[in-house]
C-alpha cells in the first residue's frame, strides 16, 4: 500500500479550496460546477505528480523500461479511475457532500449546485477522445495493468484535439460531428514543452561517400519541420505508489506566423503553415479513400513514432551515453501496424545521429521492438503506396529500402523462389508492407487469442514462422476488472466481497472461488437483483437520453462494438426481421420478451457500415411502432457509444452477441468484459470465444456456426448464397421486405439484400438457421431463472483468466523480460 500520506476528508477539502483560489480565482460560495470538477482532478493530478517524482522514472532491477505505442488509447473519464486507484473515492464523494453543504449555508439556501452528487460531477467530464474501439480500450486496460503491476512503462500516441467523431444519428443516418473533448477533459494533460522535438517530411536526401570512414552518408535538406509537443496524462496503479504515464504529441509549427508574409498583407498564407502542422492531431483515422487522406494517416503515424523514439533516444543518452546498449534498456512494443515506421526511424537515427555502421544498428533495433498483431484483415495490415512514402519521408524510404534489399537477398540465399519472395518483402510491386516489416524486424510477434496466434502461424505469417518459429507467441488479451467489475457495476463488486473478499482485485483468479455458490439458490437470488437493478439504471438511461421506454423485466440482448461486416451486426438485424413475421403470424405464441440494444460507430468513408446503421433504426421503427410486436420485442440503437455509456450497458446486459464470422476477429475484448459482469455469450468459436468456452464450459455459453476451418474450406471451395437464400422461406421473406421497403419510413435496402446474394463475404446466410436456433434455446434457458443465474455466476467465476493483470505478466515474462511486483 502507499507509503504517501493518506488524505482525509479535512485535508482533501484544504486542497480543493486551494485550487479554487489560485487556479480559478474563486471561492466556493461562487464557484461553477465545471471549475468544481476542474478543482477535484488538479487535486488528484497533483497527487499523481506527486508519486511519479516520488518513485522516480528509472527502470527497476530487470533494467528494462517498456515504451508501449498505440494510435489509441480509449481511456473513457478518469476521475472516477484515478479515485478509485488511489483510494480515495469515498473520500472525495464525501468531501464534495459537505462542501456544497457548506456553500448553501453560505449562500443562505439553494443556488445551482444544489442537489449534485459525485456522481453528477463525473457526468461533467468528457470521454477522452483517444481511440475507436477494442484495440484503444485494450491499451488503456494494459496502462493500468502495467502500473499496478509496478512495470517501468510510458504509453505513446497523438493528442487528438477531436478523437475519432461525435456520432449524431438523423433520420436513421450516422452522422459525425466534431467532438471537443480537450475542452474540459485537458485538465489531466500536464504539457512539457522543455521536452518537444521536431520531425521532419518532404524535401530530398543527398548521398555522398565519406571515404574516409569508408561509409554513405546521408543528408536530408528541403524538408518541412513539424514541432512535436508532448502533453503527459498520468497514470494510476491500483494499492500502489507506483505511476506511469501516457505522452500524447502535439502538432505545432515552429514558426506560428510568417511575419514577412503578414507584413506584406498576406495573412492567410501567413498562418499556413502552422494550420497544416496543427491538422495533423486534429482527428483520429482521417478518411483515406482518397490521396489527401493517405498522405495524413502515414504523416499522422511517422510524426507519433518519430516524436515518441528521439524523445526516448534523447532520455538514454543523457543517462548512458551510448545508443550501443539501448536494446538492453528498452522495448518498444508496437500496438498493431499503425506504430511500425518505429523501425527504420530508430535505424535512421542510429546510422545518421549516431555514425554506426548497418549490421550493429540493425542489431539494435532487432532486439529492440516487438509487435503484437491485432487482425488478419488485410484492409487493416497497412500497405503504403510507394510514391507516398518516398514523396513524404524521404530518408525513411531509403531505410526502407536498405532493410527489404537486404531481406530479399537473405531470402534468395537461402533457396526461395520468386513467389515466396513476392509474399515475404518488405516493398513489392509499388507498396510498402508494414506486416512484413514487423515479422521480418521484431524479436517477438504475438498474436491476441489462441485460435488467432495459430492463423497467423499457419497463414499470415507462415513463411517467416518458418524462418524463425521462435520469435511467435501467443498473449490473449484481457480487461481492466477492476474497472470493468469493481468500478462499473458496484452491486455485482459488493456481491463479491462478501462471499470471497476484495483480493480478486490484484489477484483475478480468487474469482474461481465463487463456484462455491453455484448452488446456493439465495446468493443467485442477490446476483439476480443487482442485474435487475442494473438493467433499470440503463433503462432510465434509454428513456432519458432516447425518449423510449424499455421493459427491465426483459432479456437484455446486447451487440456493441465497431460496425463493421464481419463483426455482422446484419446477422442480428436479419433475425430480427424473421422474429417480426414470426410474430405477425402468430402473435399468441408464448415468447420471452427481448430488448435488443445495439451500439456502434461506422468509419465516416465505410458505405455499407453506415447503411447496416440506418437499417437498424428502419427495423427500430418498424418493431418499435408495432402495437403487437413491441410487447415482446424492442430495438434500441444507443447513440454515440462510448466508453461511458459502456460502464452502463454492459452491468446491464444479459446477452453478450459475439457473432463475427470465424477466423476474422483476433480475439475481442467486449466478450470479456459481458462474462465478467455475468452475461452470457452467443457466439461463434472465433477469436476469444474459443477460450471463453472452454473455461466456462458449453453449458453456460451459447456457440453456433460455422468454424474457421470450415470458413477456409468453403471459400476454396465455392460458397453460394445464393442457393441457401432460394431454399429457405423465410430468408426470403426477409429480403423481400429489405427490397421493398423497411418500417414507416419507407427506406429501401435492395443493395444490401443484392451484396448478400452476389457475395456474401463474411458468410450470413450459412450461419443464419444456426444463429436463429440458438438464439431460441437462448430464451428456452431463461425460462428457467435458477439456470440461468447459475450460468451468469459460471461466467463471473471464469473471467478471472481474460484480465489484463494476467496478461501483462505473461508479456512481462516472455516477452519483455521485466519482472512485475509479483515476479
Amino acid at each position: 500500500m502507499s507509503q504517501n500520506t493518506v488524505i482525509d476528508i479535512s485535508g482533501f477539502k484544504e486542497l480543493f479550496l486551494g485550487k479554487l483560489k489560485r487556479h480559478f480565482g474563486r471561492d466556493l460560495e461562487d464557484c461553477t460546477r465545471t471549475q468544481v470538477f476542474r478543482a477535484t482532478c488538479l487535486v488528484l493530478r497533483d497527487i499523481l505528480a506527486q508519486r511519479l517524482s516520488d518513485s522516480g522514472d528509472e527502470a527497476r532491477a530487470d533494467g528494462r523500461k517498456l515504451h508501449y505505442l498505440s494510435l489509441e488509447f480509449l481511456l473513457g473519464r478518469s476521475l472516477s479511475k484515478n479515485a478509485f486507484n488511489l483510494g480515495l473515492t469515498e473520500t472525495v464523494r464525501r468531501s464534495l457532500d459537505e462542501l456544497l453543504a457548506e456553500r448553501r449555508a453560505i449562500n443562505g439556501g439553494e443556488d445551482k449546485l444544489t442537489g449534485l452528487s459525485f456522481e453528477d460531477f463525473l457526468e461533467t467530464e468528457p470521454d477522452a477522445g483517444l481511440g475507436n474501439g477494442g484495440l484503444g480500450r485494450l491499451a488503456a486496460c494494459y496502462l493500468d495493468s502495467m502500473t499496478t503491476l509496478g512495470l517501468n512503462a510510458t504509453g505513446y500516441s497523438i493528442c487528438y484535439e477531436y478523437g475519432i467523431f461525435k456520432q449524431k444519428v438523423i433520420e436513421g443516418g450516422q452522422v459525425e460531428l466534431p467532438d471537443p473533448w480537450l475542452e474540459v477533459g485537458d485538465v489531466w494533460l500536464i504539457p512539457r514543452v522543455e521536452e518537444a522535438v521536431t520531425v521532419r517530411f518532404g524535401g530530398r536526401v543527398e548521398e555522398r561517400w565519406n571515404s574516409r570512414d569508408n561509409r554513405m552518408e546521408y543528408e536530408h535538406i528541403d524538408y518541412t519541420e513539424v514541432l512535436a509537443v508532448p502533453k503527459d496524462m498520468l497514470i494510476s496503479g491500483y494499492g500502489t505508489d507506483k505511476v506511469n504515464k501516457l505522452r500524447l504529441w502535439d502538432a505545432q509549427s515552429p514558426t506560428a506566423i510568417d511575419m514577412s508574409l503578414f507584413s506584406s498583407g498576406q495573412y492567410m498564407k501567413a498562418m499556413e503553415q502552422n494550420a497544416m502542422a496543427q491538422v495533423i492531431t486534429k482527428v483520429l483515422y482521417p478518411d483515406d479513400n482518397h490521396f489527401e487522406g493517405k498522405l495524413l494517416r502515414l504523416r499522422q503515424q511517422y510524426f507519433f513514432v518519430s516524436a515518441t523514439v528521439q524523445s526516448i533516444v534523447r532520455d538514454h543518452r543523457l543517462k548512458n551515453g551510448t545508443l550501443r546498449n539501448f536494446h538492453l534498456r528498452h522495448v518498444l512494443h508496437i500496438n498493431d501496424t499503425h506504430p511500425t515506421l518505429v523501425i527504420p526511424e530508430l535505424m535512421r537515427i542510429l546510422l545518421d545521429e549516431e555514425g554506426m555502421d548497418w549490421d550493429d544498428a540493425w542489431v539494435i533495433v532487432k532486439h529492440a521492438v516487438a509487435y503484437t498483431n491485432h487482425t488478419v484483415m488485410s484492409e487493416a495490415l497497412e500497405c503504403w503506396p510507394q510514391n507516398i512514402v518516398e514523396m513524404l519521408l524521404p530518408r525513411i524510404w531509403k531505410v526502407l529500402c536498405g532493410i527489404n534489399d537486404r531481406y530479399i537477398a537473405l531470402l534468395r540465399a537461402e533457396g526461395h523462389n520468386d513467389y515466396v519472395v513476392g509474399r515475404m518483402a518488405i516493398i513489392w510491386d509499388g507498396e510498402v508492407r508494414m506486416a512484413n516489416l514487423c515479422a521480418f524486424a521484431c524479436f517477438a510477434v504475438n498474436g491476441v487469442s489462441a485460435l488467432h496466434s495459430g492463423i497467423l502461424i499457419k497463414s499470415l505469417f507462415e513463411l517467416q514462422y518458418q524462418r524463425e518459429p521462435f520469435k511467435f507467441l501467443n498473449v490473449t488479451n484481457g480487461v481492466d476488472h477492476r474497472r470493468w467489475l469493481a468500478q462499473v457495476n458496484p452491486g455485482l463488486h459488493g456481491l463479491i466481497c462478501g462471499a470471497i473478499g476484495d483480493g480478486y482485485l490484484t489477484h483475478p483468479a480468487e474469482l474461481r472461488r465463487l463456484n462455491e455458490f453455484l448452488d446456493d439458490a439465495a446468493f443467485l437470488e442477490q446476483l439476480a437483483r443487482v442485474k435487475r437493478e442494473n438493467k433499470e439504471r440503463l433503462a432510465a438511461y434509454i428513456l432519458r437520453e432516447q425518449g423510449l421506454a424499455v421493459d427491465p423485466a426483459s432479456v437484455f440482448d446486447t451487440q456493441v462494438k465497431r460496425l463493421h461486416e464481419y463483426k455482422r451486426q446484419l446477422l442480428n438485424v436479419l433475425r430480427i426481421l424473421r422474429l417480426y413475421d414470426e410474430i405477425c403470424a402468430d402473435p399468441q405464441k408464448d415468447r420471452i420478451p427481448r430488448t435488443y440494444l445495439f451500439g456502434a460507430k461506422a468509419a465516416s468513408g465505410y458505405h455499407m457500415a453506415k447503411r447496416i446503421i440506418r437499417l437498424i433504426h428502419s427495423v427500430a421503427q418498424l418493431v418499435n411502432g408495432d402495437p403487437v410486436v413491441s410487447k415482446v420485442a424492442k430495438v434500441v440503437f444507443l447513440e454515440n457509444y462510448r466508453v461511458s455509456v459502456a460502464e452502463l450497458l454492459i452491468p446491464a446486459s444479459e446477452i453478450s452477441e459475439q457473432i463475427s464470422t470465424a477466423g476474422k476477429e483476433a480475439s475481442g475484448t467486449g466478450n470479456m468484459k459481458f462474462m465478467l459482469n455475468g452475461a452470457l455469450t452467443i457466439g461463434t468459436l472465433d477469436g476469444a470465444n474459443v477460450e471463453i468456452d472452454e473455461f466456462v464450459g458449453r453449458e453456460n455459453i451459447f456457440i453456433f456456426g460455422l468454424t474457421a476451418g470450415e470458413v477456409d474450406r468453403l471459400s476454396r471451395e465455392g460458397y453460394s448464397s445464393s442457393s441457401i437464400y432460394s431454399q429457405s422461406e423465410p430468408l426470403r421473406r426477409v429480403f423481400d421486405r429489405l427490397t421493398a421497403g423497411v418500417g414507416p419510413d419507407g427506406a429501401e435496402y435492395g443493395d444490401i439484400a443484392s451484396s448478400l446474394l452476389i457475395n456474401d463475404t463474411y458468410m450470413l446466410l450459412a450461419d443464419f438457421e444456426a444463429y436463429c436456433a440458438v438464439k431460441e434455446r437462448a430464451g428456452e434457458k431463461y425460462r428457467d431463472a435458477g439456470a440461468w443465474n447459475r450460468s451468469s455466476l459460471a461466467n463471473i467465476a471464469a473471467a478471472g483468466a481474460f484480465a489484463a493483470d494476467r496478461s501483462v505478466s505473461q508479456y512481462a515474462e516472455h516477452v519483455w523480460g521485466m519482472k512485475t511486483l509479483d515476479g
